[in-house]
């Protein structure tokens, strides 16, 4: 069957949620003042709830919910304060909103909280939990942008457990893999340095859906200048961000409209290109099962100049928080040695963004002494691997469901 959309089949299908499922919708109230919201599903008897949060998207029909509920365990699924708008994504933000969560399901006497984490949610879920087993006083108390963040003022209960299903490096470090190195004018999205053009036939790129085959030189260059091209960024981002403290304390000194303006006036950095990982059309780079493609469709080189992709708009705290791989205290890798509640790491074997060295480099650095290791067919978003075969959801869903039976 030919499949017209680029993205078509990104996520895995939905299955109907069981029957006696008690769902209600909470609204909750930050440390900070901000307003979140989750819904909580408990089937008959569930005395374990299970958490899904992802710092960009909203998480509340995963594909994972009804499965989980009919394993016999609640879910509860949250929002960030801006679900599906990652502009001024803070992460130091985002694990206040995960705190609320975690301390309403404290309050509703469920036995264990177990967090699932996600793609990007198992980053956030590794950050809340190095940040809650710390001392209050040990804790940021910023932003990489200087914005303040009350996470010392902040009630944040560890989880029983932490489930990180097909755990990625974290937004920053996932963009620095994806982004397009040979973009030469960032207002411009069609400029390009030729001799770093991954989809150019000089540079060793064949036409989908055949496998290309980089030699090692241009993967290297390749990869020094995507990390380059984010030190621009960075760059322009610091440099704003200096403007607006400046413009704030003019405006706290003057009290003059103009200052203030200019204080709150929104630059936004515009990252055009951003699925462009070799890896993803050269099935011979960190080898495993996946097909060929990208997260974003089966034809980066088409959908590398779309719409869609990590970083397009944001402005330049939400930069330094997230996306830069160089500021962002959301780091996997970095978080890992601050998680020491029971873990399991699930790797899907056809994972088109975390690949097996990422999950032999998570195992070692987890603090834990209680983890696991274990990986199910599937791709990153939980597809099947091939038509007819059960999905990687269903697959995951079952492993998780076991490894919550050794931990009772």
């Amino acid at each position: 069957m030919t499949i017209s959309r680029l993205g078509a089949r990104r996520y895995a299908e939905l299955l109907d949620e069981p029957e006696n499922v008690e769902t209600t919708v909470h609204q909750l109230t930050t440390s900070d003042g901000a307003t979140v919201s989750g819904v909580l599903r408990v089937p008959p008897g569930a005395r374990t709830v299970v958490t899904l949060m992802h710092p960009r998207q909203d998480v509340t029909h995963h594909a994972s919910v009804p499965y989980l509920l009919r394993y016999g365990y609640a879910v509860w699924t949250q929002g960030s304060r801006s679900p599906n708008n990652d502009l001024n994504l803070l992460h130091e933000q985002a694990i206040v909103d995960f705190a609320a969560g975690h301390v309403r399901l404290r309050e509703l006497g469920f036995e264990r909280v177990v967090c699932l984490g996600h793609s990007g949610g198992a980053t956030l879920a590794a950050f809340y939990c190095q940040q809650a087993g710390l001392s209050p006083g040990a804790r940021l108390t910023a932003t990489p942008a200087g914005r303040p963040v009350p996470l010392g003022e902040t009630e944040m209960p560890l989880p029983d457990g932490c489930v990180f299903m097909a755990p990625h490096p974290g937004q920053g470090a996932l963009l620095l893999r994806v982004i397009d190195p040979s973009v030469v004018d960032e207002s411009d999205p069609l400029s390009v340095d030729p001799s770093l053009d991954p989809f150019a036939a000089a540079n060793g790129f064949v036409p989908a859906p055949e496998s290309t085959s980089y030699d090692a030189q241009f993967v290297a260059a390749y990869r020094a200048a995507q990390a380059a091209r984010v030190a621009r960024i960075d760059e322009r981002a610091l440099e704003w961000v200096a403007e607006s403290r400046t413009a704030n304390r003019a405006f706290k000194t003057s009290d003059a409209v103009a200052d203030r303006r200019r204080a709150i006036a929104p630059r936004l950095l515009t990252t055009y290109r951003t699925d462009a990982d070799l890896r993803n059309v050269d099935l011979s780079l960190d080898p495993n099962e996946r097909p060929y493609g990208s997260l974003f469709g089966r034809r980066p080189d088409l959908t590398n100049y779309g719409l869609v992709g990590f970083a397009r708009i944001a402005t330049a705290e939400a930069w330094l928080s997230t996306w830069s791989a160089n500021t962002t205290n959301a780091d996997f890798a970095r978080c890992a040695p601050g998680v020491t509640v029971p873990s399991l790491l699930l790797e899907l074997t056809g994972d088109q963004a975390s690949f097996p060295a990422d999950i032999a480099r998570f195992r070692a650095a987890l603090a834990t002494d209680d983890v696991a290791v274990a990986s199910v067919p599937g791709t990153h978003f939980g597809g099947p691997l091939s038509e007819g075969a059960p999905t990687g959801t269903e697959l995951a869903a079952q492993a998780i469901a076991d490894w919550l039976t050794d931990h009772p």
